[in-house]
């Protein structure tokens, strides 16, 4: 019996390899301390485009070469908030089990590049408290969630635009 892959099932598939990627990516910013270098924002970008587009094609090969915009964008969608579910669930677990000392880096990392950049010890100050408030590890993980899901919507807006072939006559 020959199966046809659901678009579930080929978004399932490639949300676990590009939550995977998330995590790798994660890792070794983490264990380079590398937290605020902004080549890895590009890498996970990269990672993001590859994934939708391959799991894009594979359906689009699956349904004999048709895929309506409508569909990618949904299988977009639903491939990225399992990639998010699964990168976020593991920056929340090493946060608060592997190395509850991750934030405190961060924020002197941070508060190096703000002096470089200039700004006063007050706005310095001002800055880290205001972003202190968002680091509870529920907050994070949700936060992490929506956040690689908007990006993975947006992106799939542009990728399932580019990639959609719909069929000439609907009813076939």
């Amino acid at each position: 019996m020959n199966e046809q892959p659901t678009s579930t099932r080929i978004a399932l598939k490639w949300g676990l390899f590009l939550g995977l990627t998330l995590i790798l990516i994660t890792l070794v910013m983490y264990v380079t301390d590398q937290s605020t270098n902004g080549l890895f924002n590009i890498l996970t970008l990269v990672a993001m485009i590859a994934f939708l587009v391959l799991g894009m094609r594979e359906y689009k090969m699956s349904t004999g070469g048709y895929m309506t915009f409508g569909e990618g964008v949904g299988l977009g969608a639903l491939l990225s908030a399992i990639a998010g579910l699964l990168s976020s669930a593991f920056i929340t677990f090493y946060n608060v089990v592997i190395d509850p000392t991750i934030q405190q880096r961060i924020f002197e990392q941070t508060r190096d590049k703000l002096e470089d950049q200039g700004l006063s010890d007050e706005q310095i100050d001002q800055a880290l408290e205001i972003s202190q408030k968002f680091q509870s590890p529920g907050f994070t993980f949700i936060a992490g969630v929506f956040g690689t899901l908007i990006i993975g919507l947006l992106l799939s807006l542009v990728i399932a635009a580019i990639i959609r072939q719909n069929k000439a006559n609907p009813f076939d």
